[in-house]
């Protein structure tokens, strides 16, 4: 495939930024869910690389998107900072059990918790802006959420926002947006620190990531707004939708791991002497 020229590639990567800075804004979460494939698949970047332009991209598009839940009076930044805590501790932690742990079984077994919550959602019908009392028990709760949210996105690339909302949804009895909005919040720190070092290491494209970044911010309003016109009930079932395409793009390449591992293996038998 030949690959677009300068022009064409500005115009993809703002189409990028628009449409995960949308999905940021509705759902909550980071958007590198059609940020990181597109980038490998439509621009021929490395999975790494994507990975680290998609996280330099975040971090602008969450801070937008928290303040606009916040101007809409659904962030609760006492949940936000809780869970952030957790996530970047999190983060470390997941970054360093890359090297040792079995990270397929763990996806798949991700794969099966996310499917597993969709059906969920599907099922429940959660207040649109309920928030709790925050108590000290419910605290280390929300630092634990946020804990594991932030070790799986260390381990197998995810973003936290899929674990976090279902997580305020479903197990903390939280309104959808509120959770959406505090989980913003949660995303926003980890993915900073994680781009300046991804910067200073070369693995993040610069300019890629500023202009989708940009272009998304302006979307993330947009989607933050349109929650909050959606039916509670609507957007439980337009969520659990969100992750099974998750599940499918997550069983989809490591099914193109597996596939690429046997064809390796297969030329390393054919060479052998």
């Amino acid at each position: 495939m030949t690959p677009p020229g300068p022009r064409a590639t500005v115009w993809i990567l703002i189409a990028i930024g628009l449409a995960g800075g949308f999905l940021s804004g509705v759902f909550g979460v980071g958007g590198g869910t059609i940020v990181v494939p597109a980038l490998v698949g439509i621009l021929g970047f490395s999975q790494k690389l994507a990975s680290g332009t998609s996280l330099l991209a975040i971090a602008p598009v969450t801070i937008v998107g928290a303040l606009s839940y916040t101007v809409l009076g659904t962030a609760n930044w006492g949940y936000g900072l809780l869970l952030a805590a957790g996530a970047v501790g999190g983060g470390f932690l997941g970054s360093w059990l890359l090297v040792k742990l079995p990270s397929r079984a763990i996806a798949l077994l991700f794969i099966v918790f996310l499917l597993f919550v969709a059906v969920r959602l599907v099922f429940s019908e959660p207040s649109s802006a309920a928030a709790p009392q925050l108590t000290v028990f419910g605290g280390v709760l929300l630092v634990a959420v946020g804990f594991v949210a932030g070790v799986l996105s260390g381990v197998i690339g995810v973003g936290g926002g899929i674990v976090i909302v279902p997580a305020l949804v479903l197990g903390g009895g939280v309104g959808d947006l509120v959770a959406k909005g505090s989980s913003l919040i949660a995303i926003a720190p980890s993915s900073i620190t994680t781009s300046v070092a991804n910067l200073r290491r070369r693995n993040a494209d610069l300019r890629a990531g500023l202009v989708i970044g940009l272009a998304g911010s302006v979307a993330t309003v947009a989607g933050s707004w349109t929650a909050a016109v959606i039916p509670t009930r609507a957007a439980s079932i337009a969520f659990a939708v969100f992750l099974v395409l998750v599940a499918g793009q997550m069983l989809w390449r490591e099914l193109g791991r597996t596939r690429r591992g046997r064809r390796g293996t297969g030329r390393a038998r054919r060479i052998r002497p």
